[in-house]
């Protein structure tokens, strides 16, 4: 019998990824305060946030389940950005963005209730934003996509458009990395095929 999965996140892209790769997460969201995590490590920061979400979250899910937490933020020009606080903070992100590099980090923390186990890990992608233009950041910030995500965008809607090249896994920057996920469980003598 396939043991639940309990996705600790709210983000329909990170359920959308695990069901694509066979996997019918429970969608348990943590409504933790994600600001009372601060740090000026991205990858320490995903990590930790990761951690929370998962932390939070196990304790409502059934003793043998495993607990998957998620969160990214974004490092560009020296700063982390999460989600952006309004529309007009979005649009100054990508007239600073476009053309420009940066790293999405993402922080997995699976928690194995069974075997009474957590594991934290981040993988981290490099992307290469376009030269758009203000009509576009305009036209983008308008549908909305880039108020609910790190760093102003997607590579799964919209935004996919202004994303030149990334260099990496992709779903590292929609949210899960099923590469890393499938190491975690391995981590835990769990082959991920148990899983679908």
């Amino acid at each position: 019998m396939t043991r639940p999965f309990i996705l600790a996140s709210a983000s329909p892209a990170r359920r959308r990824l695990l069901e694509a790769a066979g996997i019918h997460p429970e969608v348990v969201v943590s409504g933790v305060d994600e600001s009372q995590v601060a740090g000026s490590d991205p990858n320490e920061l995903a990590a930790a946030l990761a951690e929370l979400k998962a932390t939070a979250v196990a304790p409502q899910t059934p003793s043998n389940a495993f607990v998957m937490g998620c969160d990214s933020v974004l490092h560009f020009d020296g700063e982390i950005l999460g989600k952006p606080d309004g529309p007009e903070e979005a649009v100054s992100r990508w007239k600073r963005m476009r053309g420009e590099v940066g790293v999405l980090y993402t922080g997995h923390c699976l928690i194995d209730r069974t075997a009474d186990r957590t594991i934290v890990q981040t993988a981290a992608t490099t992307v290469h934003f376009a030269e758009v233009s203000d009509a576009e950041i305009a036209a983008y910030v308008e549908t909305g996509e880039p108020l609910h995500v790190a760093g102003s965008f997607t590579l799964d809607g919209y935004g996919s458009a202004f994303i030149k090249k990334i260099e990496g896994d992709p779903g590292t920057v929609i949210g899960l990395s099923m590469p890393l996920l499938r190491e975690m469980l391995g981590e835990v003598e769990t082959n991920i095929t148990t899983l679908w």
